[in-house]
């Protein structure tokens, strides 16, 4: 279990400045007007440094240091080191503190989040990735985030669709070949926190079985390669496989392929006439 940890833990921070300034926006609420980096010297009485530090100028103005804490694991103790750190972040810096904790495991975190004592009350959020709509993250331009998709709420239907959409969307954002590797190495990675690592294996080998040998992944991902007309035929005889291999709609389908329901539509039409 600590070497998967450290696996999800490596890839954060890989990753962590791409995807901070769509989770501030699209997860926290947080529109940053400014952002600068906060030297983390809090480690004299600390044995771990946050994840996040930041100090964050808003849109009204307002300015506050802001700490967001990655968790896998559901950890009892957590309010303890929260509160510790609000104290320690609140003395050195004298601005208002902003705390959250982004939860990554796949059931509701049962941690506690709020002390309250006689002479003491406290209280962090809390925000839960499997309760977040998948499509958050899907519409993303930055490759780290669209991973992220794979961590949120995917329902429980047409989960190979999803996968499928997934993969695909990372190929779209992705630069090149290494990028692509790379991102779809931690895709694997990830996917082991929801024990998709087996669905996500057969929704890619469902992806190299929708088109012809010659043609490499990338192709399918909407690279620019070849005539445009030779780029039209493929994406119909993906969509075709999509509608008969697949068995899905003509939503569905336009969804996962990049394309127009009117371009499903005709494809449908020329299949039923074929």
């Amino acid at each position: 279990m600590r070497k998967q940890v450290n696996q999800y833990d490596k890839i954060l921070r890989e990753n962590l400045e791409a995807i901070i300034p769509g989770l501030l926006k699209n997860v926290l609420g947080i529109t940053a007007v400014e952002s600068e980096e906060l030297p983390d010297d809090l480690q004299h009485t600390k044995e771990r440094k946050p994840d996040v530090l930041k100090k964050i100028v808003n849109e009204t103005g307002d300015e506050f240091v802001l700490q967001i804490e990655f968790q896998v694991a559901d950890e009892p103790d957590m309010v303890y080191r929260m509160a510790e750190y609000y104290i320690m972040l609140e003395r050195k810096y004298r601005l208002p503190v902003r705390q959250f904790v982004v939860f990554l495991g796949a059931t509701t975190p049962q941690m506690p989040t709020r002390l309250n004592r006689l002479t003491l009350t406290f209280e962090f959020p809390i925000v839960s990735f499997a309760t977040l709509d998948y499509h958050l993250f899907l519409r993303s331009n930055q490759p780290e985030e669209v991973l992220l998709s794979i961590l949120a709420n995917l329902g429980t239907t047409d989960m190979e669709a999803k996968l499928v959409q997934i993969v695909q969307r990372v190929g779209e954002t992705s630069q090149g070949d290494f990028s692509f590797r790379k991102h779809i190495n931690q895709l694997r990675v990830l996917a082991q926190l929801r024990n998709l690592g087996i669905k996500l294996k057969e929704a890619m080998d469902s992806i190299e079985k929708l088109i012809s040998p010659e043609k490499d992944v990338f192709y399918l991902m909407g690279e620019e390669k070849g005539e445009q007309r030779g780029q039209m035929k493929a994406e119909e005889r993906f969509v075709r496989n999509l509608l008969t291999k697949m068995n899905l709609s003509v939503e569905q389908a336009a969804d996962i392929a990049g394309v127009s329901v009117e371009f499903v539509e005709q494809v449908r039409r020329k299949m039923a006439n074929d």
